[in-house]
């Protein structure tokens, strides 16, 4: 199947478009865009200057792709940055995806990921691969999301926040602190912290062994006496933790080097 531009499109000269693409009505693709093999525009798709969307994409009706961030004070002439989007993502209606606000970084959204309806992803995010993130869910700027996070409905996540891989967000959390990996939270500011992600540890394709594990790390974590923080660093300092264990234990001690909690923010130019 060759590349089809519906006529109602407008698709600048000096973007770049793959093979079998599909632009459908009403659609605008901006200067220096790139389009890669396979992937599909529905109708009234906007992709912004300068974005790189890889193959096999499928972005439904309404998608903003790429257009300048909600900031107070951002002006025709302020920097900004760039977007790229991996291969193998759907996207669904009326997603929003900003660029970065550093000229020389970018937006970033890996591979196989499923975008519901009315998300928001905000400048200088970035997220992994099979990731779920479910309808109008809210992701602020500066958000790190590991593969095979799974957010259901209408999560709100502060800005410098990081999900650890694996891990799931019950719907309407309010999430203002680093999650560590392989867990369930809920509730809001702060969420809590209810129990393993079973399933995602299926997902992930994890033995039992590794999911052993993980399950008994989680309890001396999060079930045991003592200050939190004091258990954390007893149990780090012990030898013969698999990688799954120490990105849990990492996840914590670094998020601990932030006041509120996200590791992130630490790093940022005040």
């Amino acid at each position: 199947m060759s590349t089809q531009v519906h006529p109602s499109s407008v698709v600048d000269p000096t973007a770049q478009v793959g093979q079998d693409v599909v632009i459908g009505p009403f659609c605008l693709v901006d200067a220096g865009a790139v389009i890669g093999d396979g992937t599909i525009l529905d109708a009234g798709v906007v992709v912004g200057r300068n974005v790189r969307i890889g193959k096999n994409n499928k972005l439904y009706a309404h998608c903003v792709i790429g257009r300048p961030p909600q900031m107070l004070g951002w002006k025709p002439d302020s920097p900004m940055g760039g977007l790229s989007i991996g291969d193998g993502n759907t996207i669904r209606e009326f997603v929003t995806i900003h660029p970065s606000i550093q000229k020389e970084t970018e937006t970033r959204v890996g591979n196989d990921n499923l975008i519901m309806v009315g998300v928001h992803i905000g400048h200088d995010c970035t997220l992994e691969d099979r990731i779920v993130i479910s309808n109008q869910s809210q992701i602020s700027g500066h958000c790190k999301i590991e593969t095979g996070c799974w957010l259901s409905g209408m999560v709100a996540v502060h800005q410098f926040v990081t999900f650890g891989k694996w891990c799931y967000a019950a719907g309407m959390s309010g999430v203002n602190q680093d999650i560590p990996p392989f867990v369930i939270i809920s509730g809001h500011y702060p969420p809590e912290v209810r129990s393993i992600n079973k399933r995602g540890l299926n997902r992930a394709g994890l033995l039992p062994e590794q999911q052993k594990n993980i399950n008994a790390a989680f309890r001396r974590i999060f079930r045991g006496g003592g200050p939190f923080l004091d258990r954390v660093n007893v149990f780090a300092a012990e030898d013969g933790h698999d990688a799954n264990v120490r990105a849990m234990i990492d996840s914590i001690l670094r998020s601990s080097q932030h006041r509120f909690g996200r590791y992130l923010e630490s790093l940022r130019d005040h």
